[in-house]
Order: C-alpha cells, then sequence, then structure tokens
C-alpha cells in the first residue's frame, strides 16, 4: 500500500515539476520577464496642464433685463490630468502614441508633457481625438539617433476567456508608479453599456480583465502572453476609487481602424444609418416573433437618411448587418459604424413576425461630412457645436436631461464654442435671446448672423451639474 502511494505521489510531483517548467523562459524565470523586457519601455507617462476660462452666470435671475445687466463673467482655471500611453509606430523623428480621449483631450487648452522611459520630456501634439471610443492618437519628435520601443500590436478579435492578460502604466501618478506591470486573466469581452459621466463613448466593446487598473493607468496596454498589445486599458469600475478586479480595456482592433483613419484621412470615417434603436427584453421578444432575445429593435428613422430610403421601419428588429449577427444595440452601432461606406449591404431583419432581408447605402455621418458635403443644407458660419434633439440616441448616451433646448453632442477643439468653455453633453437653450426647440431654429439664427456680420451671439447654456449660464460666444471671421 506505501508503495503504491509513494508511486502516485512520485507521478504528482513530475507533473508538477513539468507543468511548471512550461511555465518558465530559458532562464528558469516566468515568461512574463521576456515579456515586459521587450515592452515595457515602450509605455509613456503622460501629463497634462492648462488654464481654461470658466463662464459663469446667476441661474436665478429669470426676468431678461437683469440677466442682461447681470450678465456672465469669466474665470481662468487651472486643470490637469495624467495617465499613460504606447508608442505604436515611429516615422523617422515622429513618434506616435495611443491614449485615451479622456487623458489627451485637455491638451487643446493646455500642454501635454510625454515622459519616456529614459526620463526625457518632450511636449507632444494631439493627431486626433476621438470621444465615440474614448481614444487618442498624440505625436512627439524625437533626436533619429534615440532609440525608441514601439510596441507590437496583436489581434482582439479572436480573445477567448481564461487568456493571459498583462496591464502596464502609471497608477496614482503623483505617486511616480511609472510602468507598473499587474497580471490577471480576460475575464469577458463584448462588454458595453456602461456610464462613466460626460466621458462615456458611444462605442462600447470592452475587454474585461482583473489585471489590477487603477486611475492614472489609462491609455496603458493590455497585453497577451506573447507580449502583443490586445487592448488599450480605459477603465474601472469601483466602489473605492481603486482596483477591485474589474478593468476594461478597448480592444486593439479598434484603436487601429482609429489610428488608421487619423494618419491617413486626418478624420474618423464612420457609417451612418438613421435610426434609433433600443435592446430586446424578454418581454419584447415573444410579441416581435423572436426565436432568441438578440437584436436591435427600431424605435425610430430619420427623414431622408439611409434607413428611410432603404426601407426600414419603426418596429423592424435587426438581426443581422452584411451577415454580422446582432446580438444587442451596442454590437450594432460598432458594426454599423465599421461599415462601408457608399457600398449597398443587406440587413436582416425581423417584421410583422416574419424574416426578410432589405438592402441600405450608408452613409457618412454628418458631424464628419466635409464642409461642401453639407454646405447646401447648412450655414456656412460655424461655431463649433454638434446639435441634437433632446430625444435622440446621443443625448440618451450623454444622459442629457432637460424639458427644453438642443443636446450638445459634441465640441469640435478650438472652436469659438470651445474656447469659452462649452462642454459636450450640456444643453443650448437659447441663441441670440431666442429659445431654441429645433436644428432649424439654430440655423436660423446662425443665418441671421452671417447677414448682419454679428461678432458676439449670446448662447443660454443648461451645464452638466445644472447651472444655467449666459456665455457670449466670439464669431471667427
Amino acid at each position: 500500500m506505501k508503495k503504491k502511494f509513494y508511486l502516485i505521489l512520485s507521478i504528482i510531483v513530475l507533473i508538477s515539476v513539468n507543468m511548471s517548467a512550461q511555465f518558465l523562459n530559458s532562464e528558469g524565470k516566468s515568461p512574463f520577464v521576456d515579456i515586459i523586457r521587450d515592452t515595457r519601455e515602450s509605455v509613456v507617462n503622460i501629463q497634462v496642464e492648462g488654464t481654461r476660462k470658466i463662464t459663469y452666470g446667476n441661474r436665478n435671475f429669470d426676468d431678461e433685463v437683469l440677466r442682461f445687466f447681470f450678465g456672465p463673467r469669466e474665470i481662468e482655471r487651472p486643470f490637469s490630468a495624467m495617465g499613460s500611453g504606447f508608442i505604436f509606430r515611429r516615422d523617422g523623428e515622429t513618434v506616435y502614441i495611443i491614449t485615451n480621449n479622456h487623458v489627451a483631450e485637455g491638451g487643446r487648452d493646455g500642454v501635454i508633457t510625454v515622459t519616456l522611459a529614459d526620463k526625457e520630456k518632450l511636449t507632444a501634439e494631439i493627431v486626433g481625438l476621438d470621444p465615440d471610443t474614448d481614444l487618442a492618437i498624440i505625436k512627439i519628435n524625437v533626436n533619429p539617433n534615440i532609440h525608441v520601443v514601439v510596441a507590437e500590436l496583436g489581434d482582439s478579435d479572436n480573445l477567448e476567456i481564461g487568456e493571459w492578460a498583462i496591464a502596464i502604466g502609471n497608477p496614482f501618478g503623483q505617486l511616480g508608479l511609472h510602468r507598473t506591470v499587474t497580471v490577471g486573466v480576460i475575464s469577458a469581452v463584448g462588454r458595453s453599456g456602461f456610464n462613466f459621466g460626460s466621458s462615456s463613448p458611444m462605442l462600447q466593446d470592452y475587454i474585461q480583465t482583473d489585471a489590477a487598473i487603477n486611475p492614472g493607468n489609462s491609455g496603458g496596454p493590455l497585453l497577451d502572453i506573447n507580449g502583443k498589445v490586445i487592448g488599450v486599458n480605459a477603465a474601472i469600475t469601483t466602489p473605492s476609487g481603486g482596483s477591485v478586479g474589474i478593468g476594461f480595456a478597448i480592444p486593439i482592433n479598434m484603436a487601429k481602424k482609429v489610428a488608421e483613419d487619423f494618419l491617413t484621412r486626418g478624420h474618423i470615417s464612420r457609417a451612418f444609418l438613421g435610426i434609433e434603436t433600443q435592446d430586446v427584453t424578454p418581454e419584447l421578444s415573444g410579441t416581435l416573433g423572436l426565436n432568441e432575445i438578440s437584436g436591435a429593435l427600431v424605435t425610430r428613422v430619420q427623414n431622408d437618411s439611409p434607413a428611410d430610403k432603404g426601407g426600414l421601419l419603426a418596429g423592424d428588429v435587426i438581426l443581422e448587418v452584411n451577415n454580422h449577427k446582432i446580438e444587442d444595440v451596442a454590437k450594432f452601432r460598432i458594426v454599423i459604424a465599421d461599415s462601408p461606406i457608399g457600398e449597398r449591404i443587406p440587413l436582416k431583419i425581423i417584421r410583422d413576425n416574419n424574416e426578410r432581408t432589405i438592402y441600405v447605402t450608408l452613409t457618412s455621418r454628418p458631424d464628419q461630412r466635409t464642409n461642401e458635403s453639407v454646405e447646401e443644407k447648412t450655414p456656412s458660419l460655424d461655431l463649433g457645436m454638434r446639435l441634437d434633439t433632446l430625444n435622440s440616441e446621443a443625448a440618451q448616451r450623454l444622459n442629457i436631461r432637460a424639458e427644453t433646448g438642443l443636446a450638445i453632442v459634441q465640441v469640435i477643439p478650438n472652436s469659438p464654442a470651445a474656447k469659452v468653455g462649452i462642454r459636450s453633453g450640456e444643453v443650448l437653450l437659447a441663441l441670440d435671446r431666442t429659445d431654441l426647440k429645433t436644428i432649424s431654429d439654430y440655423n436660423a439664427i446662425i443665418e441671421k448672423a452671417e447677414r448682419e456680420e454679428m461678432t458676439t451671439l449670446l448662447a443660454y447654456v443648461l451645464s452638466r451639474d445644472e447651472i444655467y449660464r449666459f456665455i457670449p460666444i466670439s464669431i471667427e471671421k
């Protein structure tokens, strides 16, 4: 009996030793050592500092005369942000870095300083900001003789739950914990539906990991066991402000497309269908004739949009887009955004309990078209605000709650609106002392300002913290 016991014990020990050996490198160390050695120096520290003009008004003045004489006042307030990033490309003296939009966006009004692995500090420029994905591309210029490490980008389309995940970043930047390494696994893929406040991206397809991610890690790389970047660390869910093992990274394939668009086109190119949607619930699936709880339920079709022209109707359930299965609204948004523009593509839908296929030709999103493509329908004067109705999908995504006005869904960097501190997620209640209910109301005021060669327009804005402000916007000639 003892012989059998010792034999079994010996076999277990041999198996354990053999399995342990598989997780050691040629030097008898953890394979993570080689991965970090090859990639760690591609990670940079990013610090953004500057001052921003804030306009205040008295929300208690309901009388127009009082508002006119006791209007807004401006003060300059300093701001700062810290995060991480990683080098993904070098062209001669120009080095390109991927980070988060919420890390780099302050660079529009301030200075972005990048600290390399050798502690050299360089001033960076913004190549492009994409709030829809919370991604940003910045660049620095280096001496041609300076060696920098370029991270190798992997493929995030075929990740499996349980794979190794390695995060590198600068947690709690004020403590100087640069290029901290944490290890875990991929906990889930395709996570979406999160509200991170005003910076919540519209396109969410997160990789979830239990590799510790803390404030300051944002923009750093998430690596696989081969040392390739599979994600961009972006957010955490936590009751304490620190890591509790639930961190989120943007898939690197999404980041690749954003980077390619900015570097080749100078802007993001995304397709537009022109509908509003909601997720299918268990209660709805039976009444809609669905065999499973999936798809995107159409709640509204915009007039003269690609969806309208293709025959899509409110009440239709979209099951597939261009042969890509649609599991929910989050997946639908990503598939549409990445679909080809100008090509006729199939949409498999359920209508009146019957499955059918219709065809649509997607256009570019209205806020991404060139000035020439929208010049006939909108005034040439541009304050830099992209507006939508309060019940639109964009307004819902930004969690805008108001009874009247227009939702400010985007503010263009360095535009007249941006320079006076107007931000996305706010509500434009009135312009030139005229209440706003529709986009046509806004365009009429802008056309009037053009005709009369006005130099300033007074905006009445409801901020995200429910403060009412009058803001004078200078019109740039």
